[in-house]
């Protein structure tokens, strides 16, 4: 039996008559509309999973029966055949079967794009019964499952035992979960999970009792997008935080995760103040190894967190607040398709700033604002016009195509430019409004746009904000807000006066009270007038290449690499081969990158760390580099 993929009908436009659009989008039209996903739930829609899953770590795959629970609407007066159609991408389907639960009749369309890093994988065609409300898949993961993470004991900080983890964000759910991988779908789930003796599961959910076989069995109530169904297995203890809250961690890492998260229980209750009470029961966060490919992921209950925020001063945490606020920002109000991900991403921004003004202060708040800005710039130097857009066009391209700081601090600095101009007591009425009367669904972007002119500005309000500029057009808009940090003008006061008198002053250099966020804006200030003698001078007084925070050293060894200073070649090294978030590895192998030796290194070194890091991050660094196992090796 051959199955058809239905070709997507292309997004219309929001172009400068915002009103056209209104009539063009919504949350229920969404669900169709999704480029990124070969499911109808306009036909046939999943409303519940219950997962039966066991983690085989030897033969690195995971084994399962789901049961998906199903509305109908195709049986509303309709005759013929009816379809349940599903993602999956490297799965091998071994059986499914219909409520009565004897088989069902199903089909695997061909991936078109099969080669492709770029690929949706592949549809599963399940033919329905009229009486079919639920249907059960059995399947298993094969090695194209890329959410899947496997990790050997020598890569999680104890040693001693291998380790699990999974990262479905945007679309790799359906390389180990057979399901509707759209972000506009939502559904609640419920596993059951058997690993090997010894280890400990954890899930993005509540945990509710272990089996009698030794299964860890878990729940979700609130409906959410396939994204946020997240697992981890391996050698791990908790500790509690607060009464709400807590971080697990591998043995080694636990006392410094838990003594840089101290402060969980009083974001949450920021958070609380600000825009609505905290509706998913607890708030845990977990440390994993370091080849976790993002600083932090918003899985529901169990935000997953990089070690690499562990700088033992609390000055990486608005990474905790970031991923908190998705708690309202994303997995309460989610962004329908992936080119509606600024809804996500730039509101999260805008809420963890809040929440860092309101539990470390604003001259923090703005440090971090004017940070973020400063790097915003320096990425949309170097992009494409095409995707420094907000409402980005995704049409032949993978979601990950979108991800970069333009949906972040691009979305963060509209709604910025939206406070500055009706005040924040309005703002935060309306944005309170917005979480609380689009709870547990998906949105579009029109559907923001409408509510801006219709619950926020006032008419004449609204023509002082250029939409078309902010929503469609490339680049930053001339109205952009401009944070600036009292903090920063003492540094840039200090760079100055060492700029004009050399290398030998740097011992003259005041750094007490600085933060993270003084080396930061100190060295990109310092960025243009460096050379290796400024650098040496530095590092004799500073030992940079020896800190053990991760964003500092990150750019000290990119600023050493683009001089050509040889003192940073072994840090380089030891960061590359440890280390796997996206954030700090695409900037250091793209300016290893910029001259042909320098190119010949970075693919040598990327060929030895490569299996250490995650799919996520290959995906960018394969095309970046051009990799190929001849291209490293000659």
């Amino acid at each position: 039996m051959r199955t058809e993929v239905t070709t997507r009908p292309q997004y219309a436009r929001i172009g400068k008559h915002i009103p056209s659009a209104f009539s063009v989008f919504g949350a229920h039209h969404a669900l169709r509309m999704d480029l990124h996903s070969y499911s109808r739930p306009d036909h046939v829609a999943v409303t519940h999973l219950a997962l039966d899953l066991e983690l085989d770590f030897a033969r690195r795959e995971v084994r399962g029966v789901v049961r998906l629970d199903l509305a109908r609407p195709d049986q509303a007066g309709k005759a013929g055949e009816a379809y349940l159609t599903l993602d999956t991408r490297g799965l091998v389907i071994e059986a499914v079967s219909g409520s009565d639960g004897t088989p069902r009749v199903y089909a695997i369309a061909p991936d078109a794009q099969a080669s492709s890093p770029q690929s949706l994988g592949q549809a599963l065609r399940i033919s329905l019964a009229p009486e079919d409300q639920a249907v059960r898949v059995r399947w298993r993961t094969t090695s194209e499952a890329d959410a899947l993470q496997w990790l050997e004991p020598a890569q999680t900080a104890g040693g001693g035992a291998p380790f699990l983890y999974t990262q479905g964000q945007a679309i790799l759910t359906r390389t180990w979960i057979p399901l509707q991988d759209s972000p506009g779908v939502r559904t609640t789930w419920e596993a059951r999970v058997l690993a090997p003796a010894g280890m400990e599961v954890v899930m993005s959910a509540e945990r509710r009792w272990r089996a009698a076989d030794g299964a860890f069995c878990f729940a979700m109530t609130r409906a959410v997008p396939s994204y946020l169904i997240a697992l981890a297995a391996g050698r791990l203890v908790f500790q509690e935080l607060g009464p709400r809250c807590g971080v697990w961690a591998e043995p080694e890492t636990l006392a410094l995760a838990a003594s840089e998260f101290v402060d969980t229980e009083a974001m949450i209750a920021a958070a609380e103040q600000l825009f609505g009470a905290y509706r998913w029961g607890r708030y845990d966060l977990l440390v994993l190894p370091p080849s976790f490919p993002f600083g932090g992921m918003e899985n529901p209950c169990l935000t997953f967190a990089t070690p690499t925020i562990l700088a033992g001063d609390k000055s990486l945490v608005s990474l905790v607040a970031h991923e908190l606020a998705h708690s309202w920002s994303g997995n309460l109000v989610t962004n329908a398709t992936w080119r509606d991900f600024w809804l996500n991403e730039g509101f999260t921004v805008y809420f963890e700033h809040r929440v860092m003004e309101a539990v470390y202060g604003l001259e923090r708040a703005q440090m971090e604002r004017a940070l973020s800005k400063t790097d915003l710039l320096r990425e949309m130097r170097a992009m494409e016009a095409r995707d420094t857009v907000l409402y980005i066009d995704l049409e032949g391209r993978h979601p990950d195509d979108g991800f970069s700081l333009v949906p972040y601090v691009k979305g963060c600095l509209f709604l910025m430019r939206l406070e500055e101009l009706v005040g924040r007591a309005r703002f935060d009425v309306f944005l309170r409004d917005w979480f609380d009367g689009h709870a547990f669904t998906s949105v579009t972007t029109a559907v923001l746009l409408q509510e801006l002119r219709t619950k926020l500005l006032t008419p004449e309000e609204a023509t002082q904000v250029d939409f078309a500029a902010w929503i469609e057009g490339s680049g930053l808009p001339v109205d952009a807000p401009d944070p600036r940090s009292d903090a920063f003008r003492g540094v840039e006061r200090q760079v100055a006066v060492l700029r004009q008198a050399g290398p030998a002053s740097v011992s003259q250099l005041s750094v007490s009270g600085w933060t993270t966020h003084h080396w930061l804006h100190f060295l990109e200030t310092m960025e243009p007038a460096l050379t290796i003698p400024w650098m040496e001078a530095l590092e004799s007084r500073f030992r940079l290449t020896a800190t053990g925070n991760s964003e500092i050293l990150a750019l000290w060894l990119r600023l050493g690499v683009a001089q050509g200073w040889g003192a940073v070649d072994g840090p380089l090294e030891a960061f590359l081969m440890q280390v796997g978030r996206r954030k700090f590895l695409k900037p250091l192998y793209a300016e290893l990158a910029r001259t042909p030796a320098g190119k010949q290194r970075a693919l040598a070194l990327y060929h030895r760390a490569r299996s250490r890091y995650h799919a996520v991050s290959t995906a960018t660094l394969d095309e970046l580099l051009g990799y190929t196992v001849q291209a490293a090796v000659k």
